[in-house]
């Protein structure tokens, strides 16, 4: 019996031991981390643990508690509250709080990431027990801290139909926690919002459905508690129906038993089932419950008796925060802290009065109001939940330059994007008028309430139309209102979007009266509104006649790209409303859209793709600058129907005055690329038509080629470059001979003979064309053939010139109105076009070419840089194009998805792969198309392009690429040959084919990493 005796002696003498010099050496001893333990690890009586782990904890637990003062043990209850962007006589206060009377923990507010982390560690030196470090943030470390990534509030959250990207965000919440730092996070928030009127929860509540605020409460704390983090369900039993803020007086709740059970305490019951680790309780008067008038979370009625005892809840019970008005009026801080811990809390948070408090608390254990084995359970229980956060031992927080970047990994953007995408709510669809399809007839205007001009909401909507935006930064301007109805016809389509909103019932959400009168006065007259708010949904209720009603939520950037995007059909619409609408709309209600083949624009994570991998195309683009390849340029990734990657680099010129950076809108000479922008499309339309026969010969359509060299030329081969025809012949020479220009040009403004635009001043006939043609025809051909005597693959100009002149003959249109009629307008490309400067766009929107000093006699800027394609007017089969990285990856998008793109079939099925397919021996082209020329690719083809893929180059350094094996289009646009063509650095540092890579090699999951 003695020896039994002295080794349990031995054992507990250890024990203390081991938990006293494990603050002192924390490296010396392996760290258990809970990082990777089910949610039901975080739990604290949960019989299902490692036994190992429990063995562990419970070591360390009985050994601590067995250490402890009694004013140890008391302070273990206080969670006090902390700044880090105060003053060091603060930091100070907050170390001889921690100090004297051992508390248990402490709550964070404002600051940043980078001093609260330091100030963690600080105030855990302080500490002999590790202290729980707390953070009230409901979405993510945003709402307290400068520098944090916010997610979406909880009412954003509601509409989403997905809770695995709830789950998903509470993960990424509590892996930036313990980054930091913190152990506890107060959240989520599980009131049921049933009361729009509700002045302090509201949009912080999923909404009003008790079913949908469980299932997305319980898949937040699970995240959270994945992560190795507490969560922490509120406001218990229920702050979801109250017209008061707790914050300033104490709310009332008046519903009986049968009302709390069916709708308060359900989401609660759920998340204790679910194991959650932490509930908090509010201060409320629920006199169901509690006969006195006092706050729930001074009621042991509530606390005690229905929380740990009816709901069996044996987590961590939480305090609100002890200094609001709700519990402290009438109430002196110690008798209310005293009367918190006899209610059965287990942590007071933000305490007042902490000194006089802890002898409040030992003046009752001293009456007997409170056991000190009560005390001793209490504390074992906060202690258990140390250990299992993993602060047991405890490791400093590492601090370093790169915190932040840590924090906002590519991958919590990818995640807030797609959060702020699946809760887009379309709420009305009257006209059935979105997704909006026909771009070519519907003419769209769009005014920002709220905003200032060039906002993210509306310029989303110009990459897919042309959209004339006004925008008014004041809600309130009648003369702004009385303008728009005069500018904006009644025909138009009208999208009126709501900015700058608030949450709140009291500031009438942000709406203003004079906008919703200017909406309805649109409505009146007849124009087809739409009407996006970026805010509260009970602000819907302001537009009961609107036939098109979108709500996002919020302002966030992400939300107003979405909008923008279902409303183009680029993703579907899936958010369901949170909760009911004044009688208009009942919980629950959206109207599903469909996504209809359009890009979307976001993160390339969210389509698989490493953002951190695509960067090396920045780091490409400015050596190639700064060696002097090209003074700008533009480069755009698309994967799986998403642009992921849209930059644009450098300036239009070298000269540094006046400064002109590359834009979007930055239109740029496209040269060869045209020959699959323009002639190639217009090739395939007619040749599923029936209207061209690739077979044929040229001659059947042309028949003035009977009789010449040209005779026998098919169709099929001018597309494949193997017809026989010369690469290039240098017709413009023809038109100046000995250095003067021959009577058919003239420089002078167009006039009735002079009306094709060469240049700035310089005209030429319409006959030039019909010139050009001519020598087309009577140019030699080439004498190069292979053994089988069959014309050698000759990659020529010529073929294209012809094919124009095809195209024009079979169709009985000139190319550039084909083109523009059947794909540029539908598509919404409205910043392609032939001859920019001859059709008014302005020169500091386009990219200069050659300073031509041998040709022209002037620097290019809107008129094409190829010779021939100038003599005819800008406008020719090989070159004249002028358009923007975005607009070729629609064009590029609609064929890799083999003729669809936004609701509308431009090609049959079969049409863009047979073109694509390459049939001859001779050459690795298509028809039309280049393709990868074989497994090392060249200068501008990566080698991990599929045999499928297909795009073109041109001489002004342009490339259009798309591979069907992958899902990826890339586009390439660049001015190399500005002042001077002979640049070729271009193709010698092989710049476009690294860009290449870099996009194939950032797919994660693809043939890539198969190679």
């Amino acid at each position: 019996m003695i020896r039994m005796l002295k080794n349990k002696l031995v054992y507990l003498g250890l024990s203390v031991l081991w938990a006293l010099t494990a603050w002192k050496s924390p490296k010396s001893i392996e760290r258990v981390s809970t990082e990777s333990q089910p949610v039901s690890s975080l739990v604290l009586t949960n019989p299902m643990l490692d036994s190992t782990r429990v063995s562990a904890a419970q070591l360390w637990v009985d050994s601590t508690l067995s250490s402890m003062t009694l004013d140890e043990k008391i302070g273990q209850f206080f969670v006090i509250g902390t700044y880090s962007n105060r003053y060091e006589s603060y930091y100070a206060t907050i170390d001889r709080l921690i100090k004297a009377y051992h508390v248990g923990g402490v709550i964070f507010f404002q600051g940043d990431p980078y001093s609260q982390a330091e100030l963690s560690n600080r105030y855990q030196r302080q500490s002999r027990i590790p202290l729980i470090v707390s953070l009230d943030a409901e979405n993510g470390l945003g709402m307290r801290l400068a520098l944090g990534t916010s997610f979406p509030h909880q009412m954003t959250l509601g509409a989403i139909q997905n809770n695995q990207l709830i789950y998903e965000m509470g993960r990424e919440i509590g892996r930036q926690c313990k980054r930091i730092g913190v152990q506890m996070n107060f959240a989520p928030v599980v009131d049921v919002n049933s009361n729009p009127l509700n002045p302090i929860i509201g949009y912080r509540s999923f909404g009003e459905d008790p079913v949908n605020v469980a299932e997305k409460g319980k898949a937040y704390a699970r995240g959270l508690q994945e992560a190795g983090v507490l969560a922490c369900a509120k406001h218990f039993p229920g702050h979801g129906d109250t017209h008061t803020d707790s914050h300033r007086t104490l709310p009332k709740i008046t519903h009986d038993l049968a009302r709390l059970n069916q709708f308060e305490l359900p989401p609660f019951r759920a998340l204790i089932e679910d194991s959650v680790a932490s509930i908090l309780v509010a201060h409320l008067e629920v006199p169901a419950y509690e006969s006195r008038p006092i706050a729930s979370t001074l009621s042991a009625p509530i606390v005690t008796d229905l929380l740990k005892n009816q709901l069996k809840f044996n987590g961590l019970v939480v305090t609100d925060a002890m200094n609001m008005r709700g519990v402290t009026k009438g109430k002196l801080a110690p008798e209310a802290n005293l009367q918190a811990l006899l209610a059965g809390n287990d942590l007071l948070l933000q305490p007042e009065s902490v000194g006089a408090s802890v002898q409040k608390i030992k003046q009752a254990i001293e009456s007997g109001q409170i056991s000190e084995e009560e005390i001793n359970r209490r504390v074992q229980k906060i202690l258990y939940a140390k250990h299992r956060v993993g602060l047991v031992p405890y490791q400093a927080v590492p601090v370093s330059k790169t915190l932040v970047k840590e924090l906002k990994t590519p991958q919590s953007e990818a995640l807030r994007q797609q959060l702020y995408e699946n809760a887009v709510t379309v709420v009305k669809n009257d006209q059935s008028l979105i997704p909006f399809v026909q771009l070519d007839t519907l003419k769209l205007s769009a005014i920002a309430i709220g905003e200032s001009d060039g906002n993210v909401f509306q310029n989303t909507l110009r990459k897919y139309a042309n959209v004339t935006c006004y925008a008014n930064g004041t809600k309130t301007d009648e003369r702004f209102f009385a303008e728009m109805l005069g500018k904006v016809d009644s025909s138009q389509v009208v999208i009126v979007s709501l900015h700058e909103m608030r949450q709140k019932v009291a500031q009438n959400y942000g709406v203003s009266w004079a906008s919703v009168e200017f909406i309805k006065q649109l409505v009146k007259r007849g124009n087809r509104v739409v009407v996006c708010a970026f805010g509260n949904p009970y602000s819907l209720k302001y537009f009961p006649t609107v036939p098109t009603l979108v709500c996002g939520y919020e302002g966030d950037p992400y939300a107003q790209t979405a909008v923008a995007e279902v409303l183009f059909g680029a993703i579907p619409a899936l958010g369901k409303l949170p909760v009911s609408v004044e009688g208009l709309f009942p919980v629950g209600h959206g109207l599903p859209t469909q996504a209809i083949g359009r890009l979307s624009y976001g993160q390339p994570e969210t389509v698989g793709m490493n953002s951190g991998k695509l960067q090396r195309i920045d780091a490409i683009m400015d050596e190639s600058i700064r060696k002097g390849a090209f003074p700008g340029g533009q480069v755009l990734v698309a994967h799986k129907g998403r642009v992921v990657w849209q930059k644009n680099y450098g300036k239009l010129t070298y000269n540094l005055t006046p400064f002109e950076p590359v834009r979007d809108t930055t239109l740029y000479d496209l040269a060869s690329v045209t020959k699959v922008a323009a002639t190639l499309q217009a090739v395939m339309l007619l040749n599923e038509n029936g209207l061209l026969d690739l077979n044929q010969k040229v001659s059947y359509y042309l028949p003035e080629l009977i009789g010449t060299s040209k005779e026998h030329l098919v169709i099929r081969d001018v597309l494949m470059h193997q017809s026989g025809l010369l690469a290039y012949q240098p017709f413009w020479e023809r038109t100046k001979p000995q250095g003067i220009f021959s009577p058919d040009f003239d420089l002078r403004v167009d006039t009735l003979n002079y009306t094709l635009l060469v240049a700035r001043d310089l005209w030429t006939k319409p006959a030039t064309i019909d010139s050009v043609w001519k020598w087309v025809v009577n140019s030699p051909m080439t004498g190069q053939r292979d053994r089988r005597g069959q014309y050698k693959f000759i990659y020529s100009d010529l073929g294209l010139i012809m094919l124009r002149r095809l195209v024009e003959q079979v169709s009985n249109q000139p190319l550039e109105e084909l083109v523009q009629d059947a794909f540029y307008e539908p598509l919404g490309m409205y910043n392609t076009l032939f001859s920019p400067l001859w059709n008014g766009v302005s020169d500091w929107k386009i990219a200069p070419t050659e300073d031509d000093r041998v040709f022209r006699e002037v620097l290019l800027r809107g008129t094409v840089h190829d010779q021939n394609a100038a003599i005819q007017g800008g406008v020719s089969g090989h070159a004249g194009l002028f358009s923007t990285a975005n607009d070729l990856a629609i064009l590029m998008q609609m064929n890799l998805q083999n003729g669809y793109y936004g609701g509308r079939r431009y090609f049959l099925p079969s049409t863009v792969p047979m073109f694509s397919h390459n049939y001859t021996l001779r050459s690795h082209r298509g028809l039309g198309w280049d393709r990868q020329p074989d497994a090392n690719g060249n200068a501008y083809i990566s080698s991990f392009a599929s045999p499928r893929a297909f795009g073109h180059s041109g001489f002004t350094g342009t490339l259009v690429w798309a591979d069907p094996a992958t899902d990826l289009v890339l586009i390439f646009l660049s001015n190399r040959v500005h002042p001077n063509a002979n640049n070729n650095l271009i193709t010698s540092l092989r710049i476009r084919r690294r860009v290449m890579d870099a996009a194939y090699e950032a797919i994660e999951t693809s043939i890539i990493s198969q190679k």
